[in-house]
């Protein structure tokens, strides 16, 4: 189902989701590269930005089924985020901080889209 946000709970889960999603992908690549990065000059652990890539273009397109599957896909980040709070740098921390908030607010954003397309359909 391709489908656009078409109601105001619907259009501000939809951006919530698209910015969320983009922030928490710019602060996995500028946390592992330049701001903490486990390893001086960069770590290869940047790469993990790489699978939040892939839903990008269904989420941008309003899909639901991407909406579904990259819910789940973000729970790893707020995992890592979690245990990487309690690293030592402060700086590393303050990452994590904000990936937490970034992946929390994705997750909640795509189930509240989801249920708003599907009550929408609905009613259709």
């Amino acid at each position: 189902m391709n489908t656009h946000p078409n109601n105001t709970e619907t259009n501000t889960a939809y951006r919530a989701a698209v910015i969320s999603l983009c922030a928490l992908i710019a602060i996995s690549l500028a946390w592992e590269l330049w701001l903490a990065p486990l390893r001086p000059g960069g770590s290869w652990l940047a790469l993990k930005a790489l699978p939040l890539c892939l839903p990008l273009s269904g989420i941008l397109k309003g899909r639901i089924y991407t909406f579904q599957y990259s819910s789940l896909l973000v729970l790893p980040y707020f995992a890592e985020a979690v245990v990487r709070l309690f690293d030592a740098s402060t700086v590393s921390k303050a990452c994590a901080a904000f990936a937490l908030i970034c992946s929390l607010v994705f997750f909640s954003a795509c189930l509240m889209y989801v249920r708003r397309q599907r009550k929408a359909a609905e009613h259709v």
